[in-house]
């Protein structure tokens, strides 16, 4: 059985996640106005991920037995400067979201919850993959600096992710 505190730290960690989603529907907006409909459909795939995210907890917390309880959303951004500052923003934020799911795990293991250390796991996991596909695209924006032609071919490969 899940703790009540460990239920607290799962619900506000699905308001993260779901604030991901926001954020990440923003910067797609923000690139699709700047005419990079690539990056806007990466954006866009990142944070049907990120919703994904959020549910993944919210069933766990069902099948525990446990209530989920949703909390307001915090408005995003909706200027980011550039293409490539929304990248490094979607860095910095991967990161930020990289040291709360190592907290629930310090928490989920000083609470001995096998159960959610299971679940935190897979989270650690996509979270080392989300970190190294960030920093990736935060190179190859260094690499093309401000070419016209560099940056067309980024929003063209960024554009080829899957939903």
């Amino acid at each position: 059985m899940i703790s009540r505190k460990m239920m607290t730290s799962l619900n506000e960690q699905i308001n993260r996640e779901l604030y991901s989603s926001y954020l990440y529907l923003a910067m797609a907006a923000y690139c699709q106005a700047e005419g990079m409909s690539g990056m806007a459909k990466w954006l866009v795939a990142q944070a049907e991920e990120e919703r994904g995210h959020a549910m993944k907890m919210y069933h766990y917390l069902q099948e525990q037995g446990a209530r989920v309880v949703l909390k307001a959303i915090a408005e995003p951004p909706a200027e980011f400067g550039s293409p490539r500052q929304v990248f490094e923003e979607t860095l910095k934020h991967e990161r930020k979201i990289t040291a709360w799911i190592h907290e629930l795990m310090e928490q989920a293991m000083r609470e001995k919850d096998f159960a959610t250390q299971g679940l935190l796991q897979w989270f650690v996991n996509e979270q080392v993959e989300e970190e190294s596909i960030a920093a990736d695209i935060v190179a190859k924006f260094k690499l093309v600096g401000s070419d016209a032609r560099g940056l067309y071919w980024l929003d063209r490969e960024l554009g080829q992710r899957g939903g």
